[in-house]
Parts: structure tokens; C-alpha cells; sequence
């Protein structure tokens, strides 16, 4: 379920992806009145990546919501060679995400949740592990909560005001 579409505001063609749609029931006295959240992850494929969760009484406006709100959140993260720069660990509620820089060929080594931001920041090459919950609302936030851990070599030398050998 990927799609480009143009970004506003002239951030270029933006990667959005659709990874889980869950329907909701509410009974009622003429039945049952149905409802949708959508959980959506944009990227720019160039170290920009945000997700949004959207709930409306129908599928596309559930989804346009979870658009904006994941074109709000957009974090950056720091790339390095088509991987990350050093081994994180996220973790949100139940779910602990490991991610491990790979070397060039490798591809992502990931599940849905995971592989769909991965895919979306533009990373090539890397290996993940997600343990305890497969849920995959919080199994994104553990992937967030990890990627925003991420600093480059310069960014470290630069915060401890030392040069790393």
C-alpha cells in the first residue's frame, strides 16, 4: 500500500506508506456504527521520517489525517552510507526495537512495521530485532524512540568538545 505523493510546502515527492487500518464497533439501537484509525509513516527517503495515527468514521479521511499528522512530525535522522551510524535501542510501552548498521548488500532485515520506516528515512542496509510486542502501533513508536538516539561522529565530537580518534 505505498504511494508517492507531492508534499506541500515544496518538500519534493514524499514516501507514504499505509501499515495498518483497524476497524472499531460501537453497537448501537439500530446496529452497529463502524470506525476506522489508520497508522501511516511518511519519508522523504533522505533522512526524514514521521508517522501519524488518524481515526474517522470512514477509511480516506482516517488516512488523510494520519498523513498530516505524520507530515507534522517528521524527524531527521542521521545516515551514514545507506545505514545508521551506530547500534540504538528503542523502546515504547511493550516494544524494544534493536537496530544494527549493516554492511553495504545486506537490505533491511526488518518486520512490516519496522521495514516501512526504514524504507521511508531512505535506509539501505541495516538489521533489526523487535522483541516482546509485535503491535504495530507501539512497535513504530520503539522504532522512533531509537532513531531519534541517533548522533553522527560529529555531532558526539562537537557535544563533548573532544575530537574522537
Amino acid at each position: 500500500m505505498a504511494n508517492n505523493s507531492s508534499g506541500g510546502g515544496g518538500q519534493g515527492d514524499l514516501i507514504d506508506r499505509v501499515l495498518k487500518i483497524k476497524r472499531c464497533a460501537a453497537v448501537v439501537k439500530g446496529g452497529r456504527r463502524f470506525s476506522f484509525a489508520a497508522l501511516v509513516v511518511v519519508g522523504d527517503g533522505k533522512g526524514r521520517v514521521g508517522y501519524g495515527y488518524g481515526k474517522a468514521n470512514e477509511v480516506p479521511p482516517s488516512v488523510a489525517k494520519a498523513q498530516k499528522g505524520a507530515n507534522r512530525a517528521m524527524i531527521n535522522v542521521p545516515l551514514l552510507n545507506g545505514t545508521i551510524p551506530h547500534v540504538v535501542s528503542g523502546r515504547y510501552g511493550a516494544a524494544h526495537v534493536l537496530l544494527m548498521p549493516a554492511s553495504p548488500g545486506t537490505g533491511i532485515i526488518a518486520g512490516q512495521a519496522v521495514r516501512a520506516v526504514c524504507e521511508a528515512v531512505g535506509i539501505q542496509d541495516i538489521l533489526t530485532k523487535s522483541f516482546r510486542s509485535n503491535n504495530p502501533v507501539v512497535l513504530i513508536k520503539a522504532t522512533f524512540d531509537a532513531l531519534s538516539q541517533l548522533r553522527t561522529r560529529e555531532d558526539v565530537e562537537r557535544l563533548r568538545g573532544v575530537k574522537l580518534s
